[in-house]
């Protein structure tokens, strides 16, 4: 690696960690853990992705390839890995249900529209609903998970749609969750262009601009969130027209995310 090209890695990086690091700071990570936990990463990522092809990868050739001791890496690949995918399965779930809500005719109204639904009974109903697109989990669960975040509300007895999205709301750990998967997808996509093709780059675009007048904002900030979710609708639609009917190994996972960012112009945050 060429001087010029370390430098803008490690300025990269070092952006990158300012975020992360107020969010270990705030949540009482101290240095040591968040350096243990990414020693870790790196002799997994070095064992699942860096053996050379055809053959096994060797305590050695990580320890080379990590800077870590022949030591350290047999210890940090014995440890048992952390079960962290409960949580983000609950929370791909609640998207499923709300995305089939959406576009499920089954679960629509004459105008095309998310239905009211009744709680339980034999669809169309919720309790239908969240046994089609959330598996095993129960459909009081379910239902307190889209309330809290503003996504569904009861009326009478039926269970109504009024927010085309599931944003956590009152549950710090699936935020984090969210962190962990969405700013994974960000990195993974951008990680894919600086290595792929031309014919095979992946989409990744804003839009930015660093003098915007801040009696705008609030204007601004509505439009982008309308405009946003609209299309973001728009893709659901077309996104589950294609979805495989069973799970299957042959199935893609994608994704299209969306973010809003706001700081002062003198580069403050």
């Amino acid at each position: 690696m060429s001087t010029k090209h370390q430098h803008a890695l490690f300025s990269a990086i070092r952006l990158l960690l300012r975020p992360l690091v107020r969010i270990l700071i705030r949540n009482g990570v101290a240095h040591g853990a968040f350096a243990e936990l990414t020693k870790k990463v790196f002799v997994d990522v070095s064992f699942d992705e860096f053996s050379p092809e055809g053959k096994k990868q060797t305590v050695s050739r990580v320890s080379a390839q990590t800077g870590l001791t022949r030591k350290e890496v047999k210890r940090l690949h014995e440890l048992q890995q952390t079960d962290d995918t409960s949580s983000q399965a609950r929370y791909n779930r609640a998207v499923r249900v709300i995305s089939g809500w959406m576009n499920n005719a089954s679960f629509l109204d004459d105008d095309g529209n998310p239905a009211d639904l009744p709680m339980n009974g034999e669809s169309p109903s919720f309790e239908a609903l969240v046994r089609q697109y959330s598996g095993d989990v129960p459909t009081k669960a379910m239902f307190s998970m889209l309330v809290d975040a503003g996504s569904v509300q009861q009326v009478n007895a039926n269970v109504r749609l009024i927010q085309h999205a599931y944003v956590a709301a009152s549950d710090p750990v699936e935020k984090l969750d969210i962190l962990g998967s969405d700013v994974f997808e960000l990195i993974t996509t951008i990680d894919h262009n600086m290595t792929a093709d031309p014919g095979e780059l992946r989409f990744q675009r804003k839009v930015s601009y660093d003098n915007i007048d801040p009696d705008s904002l609030t204007k601004l900030r509505k439009m982008s969130a309308r405009k946003a979710q609209t299309l973001l609708e728009q893709l659901n639609r077309q996104y589950a027209e294609h979805e495989l009917e069973n799970s299957s190994d042959q199935g893609k996972t994608i994704s299209l995310g969306i973010y809003y960012y706001e700081q002062d112009s003198s580069g403050e945050p």
